[in-house]
């Protein structure tokens, strides 16, 4: 017993250390930003308003993005896992690689150029980028799943769809997860070069702080950006603890 309750204040501080962290760097970082002579450029950029505005528009980027590739990449995982083709999963990795094999600021670019700027054309991109690592851990998880586990489900008179739903994705979805976890962060600093087209978020901030040569503006932005991905992916940490079936 005493093992136990030793082990749980240490658990739960350890779930808090991430967000003390990112709590203490970011007062850390508007203290030092307080002791600074700040120019008029500088006064317009670096208001409450103004960090408020851009923060919202780039974790409301990330999150429906990264909510798009869910509903669109899990499924198309479990499609290609079901048909036990290679050709159809070769098929399936290969658009997702399409994403992915492209410089992000080129699928954002193209996008542009032949459909239109602003945030639509950037939620599109992003999806596009993220896609392949919820694709390819969404088959991994499912391949790996033990298969005299899904031979005693059988065995027990289960049809492959309740195969799938109460045995296969519930032991695939630690690695699901994981998939989902690196979208996530590849989406906050991907969603970084929205700015080119007019799509908003933090990137706003940095390009603007590089293009005028205001460094406390590029290391605001930066550091809000960084800020955002460590509590997302710690976020994200927290979710995929809470579903994990237990014993794995």
């Amino acid at each position: 017993m005493s093992v136990h309750t030793g082990q749980a204040p240490r658990l739960g501080l350890k779930r808090f250390t991430t967000p003390l962290a990112v709590v203490v760097a970011l007062v850390a970082l508007f203290a030092w930003l307080s002791s600074l002579t700040l120019d008029s450029i500088e006064q317009r950029t670096l208001n409450t308003s103004y960090l408020l505005d851009r923060t919202q528009e780039h974790v409301l980027l990330t999150v429906v993005s990264s909510a798009l590739v869910a509903l669109l990449a899990i499924p198309a995982g479990i499609a290609a896992y079901r048909v036990r083709s290679k050709a159809v999963r070769a098929f399936v990795i290969g658009l997702g690689n399409i994403g992915q094999a492209t410089p992000a600021v080129g699928v954002v670019i193209l996008l542009a150029i032949v459909w239109q700027t602003g945030f639509y054309t950037a939620l599109i991109s992003l999806v596009a980028y993220c896609f392949l690592p919820v694709l390819r851990n969404t088959l991994t998880g499912l391949e790996q799943v033990d298969q005299a586990t899904r031979e005693a489900a059988r065995g027990m008179g289960m049809t492959p769809r309740q195969v799938l739903w109460r045995i296969e994705l519930p032991l695939a979805s630690p690695v699901i997860l994981a998939g989902l976890r690196t979208a996530l962060v590849f989406s906050v600093g991907v969603a970084t070069i929205a700015t080119f087209i007019n799509a908003g978020g933090l990137g706003d901030m940095i390009v603007n702080g590089l293009k005028l040569q205001r460094y406390p503006v590029i290391v605001v932005g930066a550091v809000l950006v960084a800020a955002i991905a460590v509590l997302i992916d710690w976020a994200a940490g927290l979710v995929e603890d809470l579903v994990r079936p237990r014993g794995l």
